[in-house]
């Protein structure tokens, strides 16, 4: 509503007021300007906080713009409390709160349950570059169908926006099959308590690649990530070279893209879950002529009928569901990344990283020594001093995570 009271002079101007009677309430408003125009001069009065019409005297029980010669209206305004806006943006905060945690859960869950059944069907079916290609194609295939049906809406790109995502996905794709190399030679434990290194890839990247420097709590951080790793890798009971070298490469890669990533995607519009089924779709181009060269159809064949014989139909459940919970549990986090800064997305991928770990250990009946768990605790804590060192830089605003 707006309201225009003349008198000669004097023009008042209320944009957004509400009126209301004595012993009312109304919510509070956004803002009210006044101007007062005398000749010779003029005065411009901006009243920042809400402000509420206590009372108004008009004439009869309409009120409009009257042009006369003496007032018509008589407005009496109060300041805004904090408390009354406080209290209309409480609820939008708690909802958002909840849906953080909702996707943190999800989140969690989708890739416990993603890594429980990629090592079932690598145990089977021990073709990780397949199963890597089979990973991107039922994600991609998913959001093809989802933008065919407006069930999502399509990204709006370009081939400036594939240019700048190429590198990215080079990265991702070459993290994604490492690590599900790796996976496919030792337990999911080991796999991630040495991918729990992955900050020391990426100060040591940083530092002398890129030669960025980090204060002295950062560097310390690197010591018990560092050396909880080799005491896990030392006494591990089933160590793999291969699977640990498989671990470290994904380390490696997960930091290229994400440093790719942080510099390719500066002011492009696409959201979390429509970045990352792009990055799908793309890695899935890059990957399925060095799968065919590296196994290869017979390979693959003779393999299946080995897994269908020992496990029967059921693999083909275990093929699907890897399948699709890769895609859900990255997709979830790359919606999550919309919601929360960088440095919150990583404390909580050091949580989700714990719950992986145990939750594995326990399906999977995988033998433990006390030392190699000593090893996995002082890594994960080493992740957890590294987020917290950075906490402090990303308040004071030195340095911004990158996008994982």
């Amino acid at each position: 509503m707006i309201c225009t009271v003349k008198q000669p002079g004097i023009v008042i101007r209320g944009s957004g007021l509400v009126f209301r009677e004595k012993g009312t309430t109304l919510p509070p408003l956004q803002s009210c300007s006044f101007v007062f125009r005398e000749k010779p001069q003029r005065y411009l009065i901006s009243v920042q906080k809400p402000l509420h019409l206590s009372s108004v005297v008009g004439v009869g029980n309409v009120i409009k713009p009257v042009r006369c010669e003496k007032s018509v209206f008589v407005c009496g305004a109060y300041e805004a409390d904090r408390s009354e806006v406080e209290a209309t943006e409480a609820p939008s905060e708690a909802a958002k709160k909840v849906k953080i945690g909702i996707y943190f859960a999800t989140w969690w869950a989708l890739n416990v349950v993603f890594n429980i059944y990629n090592k079932k069907v690598l145990n089977a079916y021990p073709y990780p570059w397949l199963t890597s290609t089979l990973s991107l194609a039922c994600g991609s295939l998913m959001m093809l169908i989802s933008w065919a049906t407006r069930i999502a809406e399509a990204p709006k790109t370009d081939l400036e926006f594939w240019k700048s995502l190429f590198p990215v996905a080079v990265a991702h794709t070459i993290g994604h099959v490492a690590a599900t190399v790796s996976m496919s030679k030792v337990a999911v434990s080991f796999t991630h308590i040495i991918k729990s290194g992955e900050p020391a890839f990426s100060v040591l990247v940083s530092r002398f690649i890129l030669g960025e420097t980090f204060p002295v709590p950062v560097y310390l951080s690197l010591v018990p990530i560092i050396g909880g790793c080799a005491l896990a890798a030392v006494t591990e009971l089933n160590f793999n070279m291969i699977g640990f070298m498989g671990a470290m490469i994904s380390n490696l890669a997960f930091v290229f893209r994400n440093i790719f990533s942080k510099k390719g995607m500066k002011g492009k519009s696409v959201s979390g879950m429509n970045y990352y089924a792009c990055l799908s779709i793309l890695s899935l181009v890059i990957l399925t002529p060095f799968a065919i060269a590296v196994e290869g159809p017979q390979m693959w064949a003779a393999g299946y009928q080995t897994a269908l014989s020992q496990i029967g139909p059921q693999f083909l459940w275990w093929v699907a569901a890897q399948s699709v919970f890769y895609h859900l549990y990255n997709q979830v986090s790359y919606m999550s990344l919309d919601e929360i800064s960088p440095l919150t997305f990583s404390i909580g991928n050091t949580m989700k990283r714990i719950s992986v770990i145990v939750s594995s250990i326990i399906i999977f009946h995988t033998p433990v020594q006390p030392v190699n768990a000593l090893g996995a605790a002082i890594a994960v804590l080493g992740t957890f001093l590294y987020s917290q060192g950075h906490c402090r830089l990303f308040v004071e605003g030195i340095v911004v995570l990158p996008i994982v």
